[in-house]
């Protein structure tokens, strides 16, 4: 079971920043409003997923006949929520003051898909310091590793997502239930941020095939929360919950602290507000179809 587990997670979260990566390397122009619908409906069908199902799951484990507390679960979600919260403020105090364009005028998210991964620090050292000389091996290495953090923490809630919901709903096994469908909306989502990785990358000189690469392996974060959040789960009731319910805040998270404002700034009209309502009214027919 947790070897297929892997093996979907892995197509949603591999495959999905890859196929981003080769949008990138053959499409390389200004898609900003495509992105930003992309983002606002995987963002409404990840929040309509996480309300209808995941929290009510969490309330009452598969199987358990046992009934959470709500207070736990509150506690739970917010756990998620501000523990991804408190590590990307911290990601964002170590690169944003070395990107010259985020200033006091800048909003206080990311306003494009470069920021979001930080990948716009790694390629300003991938192309100078910043005094203005060549940025030493180690600084790029250090770059490089921050880019891949910001990318884990994008990541890991989203396989912890995939591991929870199979680990919540064994009965529907690989190929049906929650698990699945979160793997594929997952996967979706994964596209315009590899998009995002991607981009910049090529910009920046970097050879396509290998720029494709660096992106699908940035999705491999996702698989190891998918394995936390399985194994979590099926160790007890209450890691079950738990597992559930830290998912569900640290989606929320990635989706109200960063995906719908990005999605916004990105296409500033009422057309990303339209997609986040139909993805929550789409998860709302995944659930109950």
């Amino acid at each position: 079971m947790l070897g297929m587990i892997i093996i979907v997670t892995a197509i949603a979260g591999v495959g999905g920043t890859g196929l981003g990566g080769v949008v990138a390397a053959l499409f390389r122009r200004d898609s900003s409003r495509l992105v930003s619908l992309l983002l606002a409906f995987a963002g409404g069908i990840m929040t309509g997923v996480v309300c209808f199902d995941m929290i009510s799951e969490a309330l009452s484990p598969e199987g358990s006949g046992e009934q959470m507390s709500v207070f736990f679960v509150m506690f739970g979600t917010m756990l998620g929520y501000v523990v991804i919260w408190l590590l990307n403020i911290w990601i964002d105090a170590k690169t944003n003051h070395e990107i010259k364009h985020i200033d006091a005028n800048h909003p206080k998210t990311a306003d494009d898909l470069d920021e979001l991964i930080h990948s716009d620090h790694y390629v300003r050292h991938e192309q100078c310091s910043e005094d203005g000389g060549p940025s030493s091996p180690y600084q790029l290495f250090i770059a490089g590793v921050v880019m891949a953090c910001a990318i884990a923490l994008h990541n890991m809630p989203e396989g912890m997502v995939i591991g929870a919901s199979y680990a919540s709903d064994s009965a529907g096994g690989i190929a049906g239930g929650m698990g699945l469908v979160m793997a594929v909306v997952i996967g979706l989502h994964n596209i315009p941020e590899g998009m995002a990785v991607a981009v910049p990358l090529i910009t920046g000189g970097m050879g396509r095939l290998k720029a494709i690469l660096i992106t699908a392996l940035s999705g491999a974060p996702t698989i190891i929360g998918a394995i936390v959040g399985f194994a979590l789960g099926t160790l007890s009731p209450f890691w079950l919950s738990l597992s559930l319910s830290f998912a569900s805040g640290a989606m929320l998270y990635v989706v109200f602290g960063e995906l719908l404002p990005e999605a916004i700034l990105m296409w500033r009209s009422k057309m990303p507000a339209l997609a986040t309502v139909v993805g929550v009214l789409v998860g709302l027919m995944i659930i109950y179809i």
